[in-house]
């Protein structure tokens, strides 16, 4: 949830991110974990001395099952800068090669210019498609960005 709070922070409403509470949470991501098939789905996290500090989810692409496509990327603001989400991403991209898929996809905020950022670095780019998220009520512009895997 940190996370999340810190990378949302002036991007999403600051009564919607306050009310995060990690105990509603936990089941999903308990059920997310057990019904992950490797290696077409997984969750993996990155782990250090203090213990998990980053994690990523991914599945096949609902348009196409050729395609996957990355739900969530996540690394602890304490370790922002240090490498750890760039680690994460390679091991990522690693195993979703390992389970045949051409391309990823993964949705990021119009706004998030950190996360746009880290992305472009590792090779991502926009696609030309864009929904609308209305995540705690703001209305927020997503595009999508697409990775080629061969």
């Amino acid at each position: 949830m940190r996370s999340w709070q810190a990378a949302f922070a002036g991007l999403l409403p600051r009564d919607y991110l306050d009310a995060m509470d990690p105990g509603r949470e936990e089941p999903e991501w308990k059920t997310r974990i057990a019904e992950a098939q490797w290696p077409s789905s997984a969750v993996l996290v990155a782990e250090t001395e203090v213990g998990i500090v980053g994690f990523s989810g991914f599945g096949a692409s609902q348009e196409d099952p050729a395609v996957a496509e990355i739900g969530t990327l996540y690394a602890m603001p304490e370790v922002w800068s240090a490498g750890v989400g760039k680690q994460l991403m390679l091991a990522t991209l690693a195993a979703l090669r390992q389970a045949d898929y051409t391309h990823a996809t993964l949705w990021v905020l119009e706004d998030n210019e950190r996360a746009r950022r880290f992305y472009e670095a590792s090779g991502w780019r926009a696609d030309g498609n864009a929904v609308e998220d209305t995540t705690g009520g703001a209305s927020l512009n997503k595009l999508r960005y697409r990775h080629p895997l061969g």
